[in-house]
């Protein structure tokens, strides 16, 4: 595959848009994780689902490094997102490796499922692309609508410690074999009052015939002290906390939620509200 196949959008030297409208090089910067992810997951089925957990939904799934995985363990799954690109990408893989799985598109805020899953996922700061309070609690209530009871809802995001100053810069890098990527993301401001923190993911592609490509894309993610994410969650008592982890995703060494935690995985449980 070259490197003008793996793109997808406009063809000049400095792009600014979506990077997940660039589907390829997105997937290629979680696919790290992706296997830790995966088997946190299954370890969190087994440790706090049910015994005949089955069908899983994951918000957001973009380029469904997640889909796929547990797709490949024989998991029926569905993804969701509203992102055409990347859901064209997903399918694509799934008829490549020979999977089945449901994707749609469907906005976050106000999905409506016709069965009810065992277990739901939002993971990687997803959540946090609904802006606004209503998005986010809508979002909640059509996680609850769509689980069963003792489902289990995994959702995983950064929330901001107490003494936070907004000021970040993460770089990584990632390598297919014949491509490699280095990824820039940098915070370009932050509103306390607001809540709304703007980023910009930078991506540098070189293939092995030096051939280059920068691909540039700035994002509003919505921020969240803890306080303010168990008030939210606090709006949903049919969703109940029962265990909290770090991004490390160590099912035997759970965390406690305190001023000081940043990246949080929470595990809920669909519980009849009282």
């Amino acid at each position: 595959m070259t490197l003008d196949s793996k793109l997808v959008g406009q063809p000049a030297n400095h792009d600014t848009d979506l990077w997940y409208d660039h589907p390829y090089f997105y997937d290629l910067g979680f696919q790290d994780t992706a296997e830790q992810e995966t088997c946190f997951l299954k370890s969190v089925i087994e440790r706090h689902g049910r015994s005949d957990t089955r069908r899983v939904l994951e918000a957001g799934c973009g380029t469904g490094r997640l889909v796929v995985r547990l797709a490949e363990l024989g998991y029926e799954v569905a993804g969701f997102d509203l992102n055409r690109s990347a859901l064209a990408f997903l399918r694509q893989r799934l008829v490549e490796r020979g999977l089945q799985a449901d994707i749609f598109e469907a906005d976050m805020s106000s999905f409506r499922v016709p069965r009810k899953f065992d277990m739901l996922l939002n993971p990687l700061n997803t959540f946090r692309h609904l802006l606004t309070e209503e998005a986010a609690l809508g979002h909640l209530q059509c996680v609850a609508a769509s689980l069963k009871q003792g489902g289990l809802f995994v959702l995983s995001l950064h929330v901001m410690p107490h003494d936070a100053d907004g000021d970040c810069i993460e770089r990584w890098k990632a390598d297919d074999g014949t491509t490699r990527v280095s990824y820039t993301l940098r915070v370009l401001s932050w509103n306390r009052r607001s809540r709304i923190e703007r980023l910009r993911i930078s991506m540098l592609i070189r293939d092995s015939a030096q051939s280059e490509r920068r691909l540039r894309s700035e994002m509003e993610l919505r921020t969240y002290s803890l306080a303010q994410l168990k008030k939210l969650l606090a709006k949903v008592p049919e969703l109940r906390l029962i265990e909290s982890y770090d991004f490390w995703y160590e099912i035997d060494e759970p965390i406690p939620l305190s001023p000081d935690v940043s990246d949080i995985v929470l595990v809920m449980q669909k519980v009849k509200a009282t």
